[in-house]
């Protein structure tokens, strides 16, 4: 779905300015330096209107949530979700998820979050995926020894190509289900994950970590 320009896009970023960072190259393996007293850095990739940013950092206000959008009319709807909240443990970043390991150095992430990416439907564009080989090697990259990718998605068909995609490129899989919300609502909700689960929607969901060999 397209996202609607927002009227009056540029005073809105500019009233949320003290949560983005406009040039995040420049915080390359010093985020937890630049921005002290959280225990670990996480990342969300596609933060869009930020309901899940807002909740997990509201949950969780000892880690530093880096929240990456490449549509600023949707991250601007998230900025100001933080900011009128006084939540101050999120930093937003206009970029592609390809760039991530520009932004963020080799073991200086703790977990990713994919939530509700575009499924890419044409099996030209499924290299576009964000759980794509090519993106699973620059998460490698950056996340720490036993650190975690969690994904989730409403479209079967994604997320069955991602558990082959995952497990073909050395990563093991728990809490694998395609119905999350089976026994009530589990764990921080996405705007759509909301409005999927209340229309009867199953969501899939999975934690992934790298094999580590000796």
């Amino acid at each position: 779905m397209r996202m609607r320009k927002k009227p009056n896009l540029i005073p809105r970023m500019e009233w949320c300015a003290a949560v983005q960072v406009t040039q995040p190259e420049s915080l390359r393996g010093r985020w937890l330096e630049a921005f002290p007293g959280y225990r670990e850095l996480r990342v969300e990739l596609g933060c869009g209107k930020g309901r899940f940013t807002a909740d997990s950092a509201f949950d969780e206000p000892d880690v530093l949530f880096a929240a990456v959008e490449r549509v600023p009319d949707a991250m601007v709807v998230a900025m100001e979700r933080v900011c009128e909240r006084g939540i101050e443990n999120v930093r937003f970043i206009d970029a592609d998820a390809v760039r991530c390991t520009e932004i963020f150095a080799p073991g200086e992430v703790s977990r990713i979050y994919i939530n509700f990416p575009d499924p890419w439907l044409k099996k030209r564009q499924f290299k576009r995926r964000l759980t794509a080989p090519s993106f699973l090697a620059l998460y490698e990259q950056i996340l720490k020894p036993g650190g975690e990718i969690w994904f989730k998605t409403d479209n079967r068909p994604l997320f069955d190509w991602s558990v082959e995609s995952f497990c073909e490129n050395g990563w093991t899989l728990s809490q694998v289900t395609n119905d999350l919300h089976k026994n009530g609502p589990a764990g921080v909700m996405t705007d759509y994950e909301a409005k999927f689960h209340a229309e009867g929607v199953p969501i899939n969901r999975l934690v992934a970590r790298k094999v580590i060999l000796p």
